[in-house]
């Protein structure tokens, strides 16, 4: 999964590890990281949306086959 992440993202995960693995309390950001991670975040909510949108509107529509049948010689 984390070979799909952008380059923001996939640093700030860096960042993650690296405090986790020191044990850390605090992570600090620059600003011009916190912007970039806020973009490649709210991208990533618009691309949920639309998907989601997308499948709502596939499963709302319903397909129905109509099979007809006959006794035949029975």
């Amino acid at each position: 999964m984390e070979n799909n992440l952008t380059l923001h993202l996939k640093m700030f995960n860096s960042k993650i590890k690296l405090m986790n693995q020191t044990q850390s309390r605090d992570l600090t950001l620059s600003a011009n990281e916190a912007r970039n991670l806020h973009s490649d975040i709210f991208d990533l909510l618009n691309q949920i949306s639309a998907l989601s949108q997308e499948l709502s509107k596939k499963s709302t529509e319903t397909t129905i086959n109509v099979i007809g049948m006959d006794g035949g010689t029975f």
